[in-house]
């Protein structure tokens, strides 16, 4: 990609970003445990999103991308502690009580495919009795049509008409995951949480599932991707934002970070080169635990780069969290 097209990319993106449908500030999260310990589960988390954009959230598991979505939601356990604001067409999403959540954002304005599909479905209805009962719930759809819409949610999601009488129970986790999708998409929300929704499924549905969550962009929405399936988020995404150890340690144009030119954070560069189609090398070490966090950057034990300036926590800033990133910032 040659320059000229790279600055034009970046304006398009730049242009995206600029008109939030969602914009989140500080987001802090804390869980409160037994003898006085706390995880510090995401802290600080900024970024915008606009109505037709698709941003993806990656990194490693356990450094707290589904908790964010969670407290987007107000769906965190009762010992979490939660700041920062999440602005949503002019609600606070972390400020909002229950009763507002649960009857005018979830499912309404904010669709979600969960992490774990199953613990979302009643044990004793069908998966066509979930959709159809979502489709009365969300949209003005008569009765009588209920049936043929349900029907054409779980094609959008590719879960075959042939399980459509199944119970939970009855499905592999890749069907159980295409039926949470099919359900989120129901609503045509205005944002949509899509937390790790290729999970369970061979390469030709990760495509399919993911091509079909790129159309609810496209048709003037906002995704949110939570995913450590980087091809997906190269499939579809427009900016990647990169999690490590609660922290966003990178905000980048999706053509910049899976092009030639490469995310500037040490861990980002690390995500891609663990790939197989590039260098397959891991990241030596391991993740901090949330509830011990070294002083300082928290990738710093892992990081060749590391220097005595890694002692300090670095700023977002220019889009990259870190002292030594690839390229200087302004």
């Amino acid at each position: 990609m040659n320059a000229r097209v790279a600055r034009a990319l970046d304006a398009v993106t730049a242009e995206r970003a600029g008109d939030a449908l969602l914009s989140v500030r500080d987001l802090t999260v804390r869980f409160r445990l037994r003898g006085g310990r706390t995880v510090a589960a995401v802290t600080g988390a900024d970024f915008d999103l606009a109505a037709g954009e698709c941003l993806a959230l990656v990194g490693e598991s356990g450094c707290g991308k589904s908790v964010l979505a969670s407290a987007l939601l107000g769906l965190l356990p009762a010992n979490a502690e939660t700041s920062g604001s999440a602005l949503l067409d002019g609600t606070d999403l972390l400020a909002a009580d229950e009763k507002t959540l649960a009857r005018t954002v979830r499912g309404r304005r904010v669709g979600l495919v969960p992490q774990s599909p199953a613990a979302h479905l009643t044990p004793v209805r069908t998966v066509r009795a979930h959709l159809e009962e979502t489709v009365r719930a969300l949209t003005r759809t008569p009765r009588a049509g209920r049936r043929k819409a349900a029907e054409e949610a779980a094609d959008r999601a590719a879960f075959p008409a042939t399980h459509l009488d199944a119970h939970p129970h009855e499905l592999s986790g890749g069907l159980a995951q295409r039926a949470a999708t099919a359900l989120a998409l129901i609503g045509d929300a205005p944002l949509l949480l899509a937390d790790e929704p290729t999970t369970g499924l061979d390469r030709d549905l990760v495509e399919r599932t993911a091509d079909e969550l790129r159309r609810h962009a496209d048709d003037g929405r906002g995704l949110l991707l939570i995913t450590h399936d980087l091809t997906a988020a190269a499939r579809i995404a427009d900016r990647v934002a990169v999690m490590y150890a609660g922290r966003i340690v990178e905000i980048a144009p999706a053509h910049r970070f899976f092009g030639t030119t490469g995310p500037d954070h040490p861990y980002a560069r690390g995500l891609l080169d663990a790939l197989p189609e590039r260098a397959f090398t891991p990241i030596p070490g391991m993740p901090p635990e949330l509830s011990d966090l070294p002083e300082g950057c928290a990738f710093a034990p892992r990081c060749p780069r590391a220097t005595d300036l890694c002692a300090t926590v670095p700023a977002l800033r220019a889009g990259v969290a870190c002292h030594h990133p690839e390229r200087p910032r302004a």
